[in-house]
């Protein structure tokens, strides 16, 4: 039933189309969309004959018939043509086995069931409808409609109804011949024009009367909404063809109060278009359950949505699912009671994250019922806002909890803020109004901020310095590693902060490491103490010896003194002997005491021969028992050094002893003594001593972990010699390195710097 209402109200449309002589593509379009109504129906096309291009052109809806396989201009269906001629209704497959254009785009289209039949819509024109029928349907399936089709066009363009005026128009309504020509009116315009007739009815029509009547009519189409302006009316008309008759239904409207209702609200649309389209807000409209009507063009930047994406889209679908049940309720129930409601809540982009909105919603009502019937909203991206307030929060939340020093401050010196920390270590309770940051550091870090800080805050953001806190009240100071932050405020204000960081701790550690490495010092100084044990033994053996000799021989002497003189010449020269080694011995002691005393590092000026040539004596009897010869070749004239002599000689010590101990591995059983050479000499404000050994070397391997703290090739070693030593020497400002030597073995090279006395204190520190 319903295909048949269909097909009804089709004919009716086509036969309305066809007595108006409407253009052939809309009558063509009527044709299809009657045929289509039929179930057993895929597919229909329209193609009316061109006799100069000998080819059917496609009319109406072209949809889904594919272009030509050649070019157009060589293209002939003629042979198609007269078969038409001869019958009237082909099938499918008889017309695409012709060797034409129209069957070979026919093929193209993959049609392969229906028919194919000569339909004419007009007189004195050929047409014919390609029909595609299901694949179940029969070829003759659409005889008959095709024949009473066919037998009615015959009629209907053969037949002709005269249009009239309608008396009861309300409208002012006119017939005009072809040549514009005033033929009658209705009741309506003779009411509005009044006499004279004719001329105000000119007055009235558009400027262009004459050719809106000539294009109607030879065009054969509807002119319609055409303005005029009469007597302060607007008015529009419409000029409706009747080409049997040659004359035109010229219809109008006065649309006087319309036009300026129209007006102001095309005024106000622009301007409403202007805001919505301009505006980076989103400007929404929404039925009561959250629908959108419409949106704003910001939807597309703000949510990755075209306004038209949005429409019949629920509001509720882009919302975070966490608490959208409670969102809702809380905007409905303000919407009901107050109208209007603002919350800032989550939206999900198109790509999936989510977004801080602050949405403000406005209820629309009907007038009788105050039943909310739309909801107009404004919704801002926020996130940006929540983020920085977020940040800011926990920044806050760190600031307050940070064990470090925060203070704001101006650039006077004025402190604006402490945090619990800076307040604690400060011992301050409550914070003061007139709290000067000259209360809490000393003059001159404050120096140093005024000369530097602030200025180099405000160029880089940032500066550093060492400086010492004093603390409200009878407390001691502390040091703190200070840094001064610039920041800018979004109006460009400037503010300062202090961060200090409390060093107690560090300063404490570091106490302790040099406390540490003097332990360390003197232990290893006790190790080669026992280590040299024999050679302390033999240097004490000698003038022990001596003394004893000497005394024994100047009491032999005082015994036979009553006889002879000669004896207490030999008795004097006794005593000279022994005076000498007894000094000799107690330099020794003194060396020795010197070099095991625990005392703190103590810097003094220093030459460097006399230093290498006690060291040599220390070593000078292990180096005797190990068949080695220490040479030293030493320039004449050295600077002074600056060092801790008892460290210093420890560092020497412990070199020679490793060359020893080189030579005496790689040389044992020689009929000839080795060589270790000892050289000096200064090199640009420096002063290098050499110690080279005929040992056997190390590998390139070994020569990078040769000073790495417990690393050592000797069976019964530690490995902390050579590391310690480089430590200390690094405490004077200079280095110790390792290379290949000259005498075939390794090379350990002792820098130190040439300093002034005025150093001293910067050496110390260092």
């Amino acid at each position: 039933m319903p295909n048949q209402v269909d097909q009804r109200l089709q004919l009716r449309l086509l036969q309305r189309l066809l007595r108006e002589k409407q253009p052939l593509a809309d009558c063509a379009r009527a044709l299809q969309a009657l045929l289509r109504a039929d179930q057993q129906v895929r597919s229909v096309w329209y193609f009316n004959w061109q006799q100069a291009a000998d080819i059917y052109s496609p009319e109406g809806d072209v949809r889904g018939w594919p272009l030509g396989p050649s070019d157009a201009l060589t293209a002939t269906d003629h042979s198609l043509f007269k078969l038409f001629q001869e019958q009237p209704q082909l099938s499918i497959e008889q017309a695409s086995a012709l060797d034409c254009w129209l069957s070979r785009r026919m093929r193209r289209a993959g049609i392969s069931h229906g028919v194919v039949v000569s339909l004419p819509l007009f007189a004195q024109q050929y047409g014919i409808v390609v029909i595609e029928l299901e694949a179940q349907a029969p070829l003759f399936a659409l005889d008959t409609l095709l024949l009473l089709l066919t037998t009615w066009l015959g009629c209907a363009q053969q037949a002709t109804q005269p249009l009239a005026l309608l008396s009861s128009d309300p409208e002012p309504t006119l017939w005009v011949d072809q040549n514009a020509g005033l033929l009658e009116v209705n009741q309506a315009a003779l009411q509005l024009f009044g006499a004279p007739m004719a001329e105000r009815v000119q007055q009235a029509l558009p400027n262009n009367h004459q050719h809106l009547v000539h294009s109607c009519l030879t065009q054969r189409r509807v002119i319609a909404d055409v303005s005029a302006h009469f007597s302060q009316r607007s008015m529009l008309w419409s000029y409706i063809p009747h080409p049997e008759q040659q004359q035109v239904l010229v219809r109008g409207r006065d649309i006087t109060e319309q036009a300026a209702q129209l007006q102001a609200a095309a005024q106000a649309s622009r301007l409403y278009r202007l805001i919505t389209e301009n505006t980076t807000d989103l400007i929404s409209r929404h039925l009561p359950d959250g629908r959108f009507i419409s949106a704003s063009p910001a939807s597309w930047s703000l949510l990755g949505y075209w306004p038209e994406e949005l429409q019949g889209m629920r509001c509720q679908a882009l919302l975070h699912e966490k608490g959208v049940v409670l969102v809702e309720q809380r905007a409905r129930n303000a919407l009901v009671e107050d109208g209007y409601h603002t919350m800032t809540l989550r939206v999900r982009h198109r790509a999936g994250h989510f977004l801080w909105f602050e949405t403000a919603s406005r209820a629309i009502r009907e007038t009788y019922t105050g039943a909310i019937v739309e909801i107009i909203s404004v919704s801002r991206d926020i996130t940006q806002r929540v983020k920085a307030e977020g940040n800011r929060r926990r920044l806050a939340e760190v600031v307050e909890v940070n064990t470090d020093l925060v203070l704001f401050v101006d650039p006077n010196g004025l402190i604006r803020w402490m945090n619990p920390s800076a307040r604690c270590s400060l011992h301050v309770a409550e914070l003061q109004e007139s709290m000067q940051l000259a209360d809490v550091v000393s003059s001159a870090t404050l120096q140093k901020l005024t000369r530097s800080g602030w200025h180099a805050a405000d160029k880089r953001g940032v500066w550093s310095c060492e400086a010492r806190f004093q603390p409200y009240g009878d407390v001691a100071s502390f040091p703190v590693s200070l840094v001064l932050l610039a920041h800018t405020v979004a109006g460009g204000e400037r503010y300062y902060s202090l961060v200090a960081r409390n060093m107690t701790e560090r300063e404490l550690r570091e106490a302790q490491q040099r406390k540490h490495q003097e332990e360390l010092a003197h232990t290893a100084r006790l190790i080669t103490l026992g280590e040299l044990t024999s050679g302390i033994a033999h240097e004490m053996n000698q003038p022990l010896a001596a003394v004893i000799n000497y005394a024994s021989a100047s009491l032999r002497y005082l015994q036979s003194a009553d006889t002879q003189t000669v004896p207490l010449q030999r008795v004097a020269q006794g005593l000279e002997r022994i005076t000498e080694h007894a000094n000799h011995a107690a330099q020794v002691i003194k060396r020795l005491r010197a070099f095991l005393r625990k005392e703190p590092r103590r810097v003094e000026a220093l030459n460097i021969a006399d230093v290498l040539h006690e060291t040599v004596q220390l070593c000078a009897w292990e180096a005797v028992n190990a068949q080695v010869n220490i040479e030293q070749h030493l320039l004449t004239e050295l600077p002074l050094i600056y060092a801790d002599r008892v460290l210093l000689e420890q560092v020497l010590l412990n070199v020679l002893r490793n060359a020893i101990e080189a030579n005496r591995e790689q040389h044992q059983g020689g009929a000839s003594a080795s060589r270790i050479l000892i050289s000096a000499e200064q090199q640009a404000g420096h002063v290098y001593i050499k110690v080279h050994d005929q040992g056997a070397g190390v590998t390139p391997a070994q020569l990078e972990q040769l000073f790495t703290p417990f690393y050592t090739s000797k069976a019964d070693g530690l490995g902390l010699g050579l590391s310690m030593s480089r430590s200390i020497i690094e405490g004077f400002g200079g280095s110790l390195e390792a290379e290949d030597g000259v005498l075939g073995g390794l090379c350990l090279t002792c820098r130190l710097p040439v300093r002034a006395r005025s150093d001293e204190r910067l050496s110390v520190e260092a």
